[in-house]
């Protein structure tokens, strides 16, 4: 699933989401769920109090959605298939030039690169 898809399900679920609660919000009101499912006081049917509650529910799902839609904007992520080179490790682009693999992933994602050298590097490498 490629990142705009995937943006695109999480947004649509989170509508689902908020436009369920208002229905639910209303189906209660109408109903008056606490009075036959618990026993409850019945109360009366309030449309000012429905109404409210149905526009908060809306305002908290409007900046629930923006910021999951800002902070979708900042991901950046590296997806499918990487043509690396097995001696050198080096990757292949889709125009066909080699890059480092540090370098390409750097410019593709917001990873950064700190090296070391692993123990069986430097046993090689500084072995006495």
């Amino acid at each position: 699933m490629n990142k705009s898809n995937f943006s695109r399900h999480i947004i649509y679920y989170e509508l689902f989401g908020f436009c369920l609660l208002i229905v639910i919000t209303w189906i209660d009101e109408f109903l008056d769920l606490p009075h036959y499912l618990f026993g409850g006081q019945p109360t009366p049917f309030n449309i000012a109090e429905i109404i409210f509650e149905s526009l908060l529910i809306l305002i908290v799902g409007l900046l629930v959605i923006l910021l999951t839609v800002k902070l979708l904007h900042e991901i950046r992520h590296l997806e499918g298939l990487l043509p690396i080179c097995a001696s050198c490790k080096k990757i292949r682009d889709g125009h066909g030039n080699w890059f480092q693999i540090e370098g390409y992933i750097r410019d593709h994602s917001d990873a950064e690169f700190s090296h070391s050298i692993c123990p069986d590097c430097a046993k090689k490498l500084y072995s006495t």
